[in-house]
């Protein structure tokens, strides 16, 4: 089965790392938020956020057509059945290690049959994945840090096309895969001013899958201490075919989330 999805609107958890005066970090996997060292030398953070994405690709569900699908954020909005987003993320000194979760699931009816006449196509789709990684600040002064970052993303991946209609007929089928891929890559940020500042991230693996990336730029604003805001831009994909299922996904757009340092 072959499948791009930019899935949309989610709720996560995000990491702040502490930095030095007022330098910040990513979002979603490291979140913005400087403040003071804990007492301890540890620091940690959670952040809701929202990616408000679009959804095209290719999907293929074993013994059926490859389909189309092509889909603006504010088609996903309307045939988003659930979502939810959540990262967090520890740090100690030059040291952290950070985690995110996603999960999302689609159903629309907008695809279309590629190389072939339906009336009528159905898609669903599942996607849950998790990220467990870990990063060292290889330069840091007081307005911008540098990390280099390793990791490994399980993927669940699942997908139901409904076809019925013209030349076709009547065709369903559901397949699914499960897949572990590891992955390196930077996280960094600057600070313009105390409360402006820049953020982004780049990293790419392949394992299960043949090709998997992240990237993410983003603007933040610090509020106080325990408080910041980002608003940016987020794509991810992954190129994934086993046994008769493809699983061919890219996701991206707007991002806007809020971190909560303890």
């Amino acid at each position: 089965m072959h499948s791009k999805i930019r899935f949309v609107i989610g709720v996560a958890a995000l990491a702040a790392f502490a930095a030095p005066a007022g330098a910040a970090d990513l979002l979603p996997v490291t979140a913005p938020q400087p403040s003071p060292e804990r007492p301890d030398g540890w620091s940690f953070s959670f952040s809701p956020y929202f990616w408000i994405a679009g959804l095209d690709g290719e999907s293929q569900v074993f013994g059926l057509p490859t389909v189309d699908v092509s889909q603006d954020f504010g088609a996903i909005i309307s045939t988003l059945d659930f979502a939810f987003m959540g990262a967090g993320d520890a740090r100690y000194d030059r040291f952290s290690i950070f985690t995110d979760i996603s999960y999302a699931r689609v159903t629309t009816d907008s695809a279309t049959p590629r190389g072939i006449i339906a009336d009528d196509v159905d898609l669903k789709t599942v996607t849950f994945t998790a990220l467990l990684g870990a990063a060292y600040t290889i330069y840091e002064d007081p307005q911008a840090r540098l990390d280099i970052l390793a990791g490994a993303r399980f993927w669940h991946a699942e997908t139901t096309i409904r076809l019925s209609g013209g030349l076709i007929g009547n065709l369903e089928g559901t397949d699914s895969a499960n897949w572990v891929d590891g992955l390196v890559g930077f996280k960094g940020s600057y600070s313009f001013t105390d409360n402006v500042y820049m953020t982004g991230w780049a990293m790419i693996g392949a394992g299960g899958a043949d090709l998997d990336w992240d990237v993410l730029a983003g603007l933040g604003y610090k509020f106080n201490d325990t408080m910041s805001a980002v608003l940016g831009y987020r794509a991810q994909g992954v190129d994934y075919s086993s046994d008769g299922f493809t699983y061919d996904m890219i996701q991206h757009g707007p991002i806007i989330g809020m971190t909560i340092r303890f």
